[in-house]
């Protein structure tokens, strides 16, 4: 009777552990177990392999570190700008067609996502060093993504051409007479944000008045100004991503950045789609782009800024608590008032 009894038992415990192997998505997006990273681990191997859309620029390089961090889970990585990789996600969610499992891109393509209700809330147990203002949360504890980078705009200088005394300090300094004629601009989402933020701190009738000082508008990248900028075009410009200038000035560029008032920030962030197939693998990259390792690669290798740190200055991170339409008709407002106030070339 006590073998029948304990092969019965046994009977009874293998649907429990079977399925303690075999967790919802869900489940395992909240999992805090201190076994965590070990679980997931264990389910990556298996699984064999994720696929990572995302706009970084150096996603291959991330995607070697964590392959040879958890060897047996290859990356397959897609890259695109934000606007394709939109439409990309959202056309496959229509068709039914869902292959990406880690989403890593920008607040308007995690915006869509989100208000089309195609991201699953996530726990990591790297959040508590993240700031709130980084995180988009879904509930007190849980993320519907989690800003793991940011390309900062401010001030760019080019120093054989302006003397430090005159390099001006504040939105306020910005705007004096002095500076007409000197300032370039990017007529792309880097200058608009910029704009964005002097609104923010100063107010619109304030950013009007940098119309006096003749602000010359180029209909290029925020990376192309920085050439300019460092090719002597121009002494200063109000569209430089701080990563730019940090990786040119390795290389003797004549550039430096400079924080203003408010400093408006590119980010990008973490999401776990819904559909995810390979989920294991998706939160074990997901947890190491948020890890203190993740964040020093996106700072030292990558120039980065990272929402870990605090730079002294203050953030801005214009999509917060917006829906997408909601930012895409501010944004809209600020570009006009950008054309408004500059002289294009």
């Amino acid at each position: 009777m006590r073998f029948f009894v304990a092969v019965a038992y046994c009977w009874f415990l293998l649907p429990l552990a079977a399925d303690a192997q075999t967790r919802t998505a869900a489940d395992l997006a909240n999992y805090r177990g201190a076994d965590r990273e070990e679980i997931l681990k264990a389910g990556a191997k298996k699984e064999g392999k994720l696929i990572w859309y995302t706009s970084l620029t150096a996603h291959r390089d991330i995607a070697n570190v964590f392959e040879a961090k958890y060897p047996g889970v290859k990356v397959e990585t897609y890259r695109a700008a934000s606007a394709d990789l939109t439409r990309r996600l959202l056309n496959e969610a229509q068709a039914r067609r869902n292959i990406a499992d880690l989403v890593e891109t920008t607040p308007a393509t995690l915006m869509a996502m989100r208000d089309s209700k195609l991201l699953h809330p996530y726990y990591s147990p790297h959040l508590g060093a993240y700031p709130e203002e980084s995180k988009e949360e879904a509930d007190r504890s849980r993320v519907y993504w989690t800003t793991d980078r940011e390309s900062m705009v401010g001030l760019g200088v080019n120093r054989n051409m302006i003397k430090a005394a005159e390099v001006p300090k504040t939105f306020s300094d910005l705007a004096k007479p002095e500076n007409k004629g000197k300032v370039g601009v990017s007529g792309d989402s880097t200058g608009v944000r910029f704009i964005g933020a002097v609104i923010r701190a100063k107010g619109e009738e304030f950013a009007k008045q940098l119309r006096l000082i003749e602000i010359k508008m180029h209909m290029i990248s925020g990376g192309a100004m920085h050439e300019l900028l460092a090719a002597g075009e121009m002494p200063l410009s109000i569209s430089i991503f701080r990563n730019h200038v940090l990786a040119a000035q390795s290389k003797g560029a004549p550039t430096e950045w400079l924080p203003m008032d408010l400093v408006p920030t590119n980010a990008g962030g973490v999401a776990l789609p819904l559909s995810t197939t390979n989920v294991h693998a998706a939160l074990l990259l997901a947890d190491f782009l948020l890890s203190p390792e993740g964040q020093k690669i996106y700072e030292d290798k990558f120039r980065f800024a990272v929402p870990t740190r605090n730079y002294g200055f203050k953030r801005f991170y214009p999509e917060k608590g917006m829906t997408l339409d909601q930012y895409e008709k501010s944004e809209e407002r600020w570009k006009k008032l950008l054309r408004d106030i500059v002289a294009r070339r």
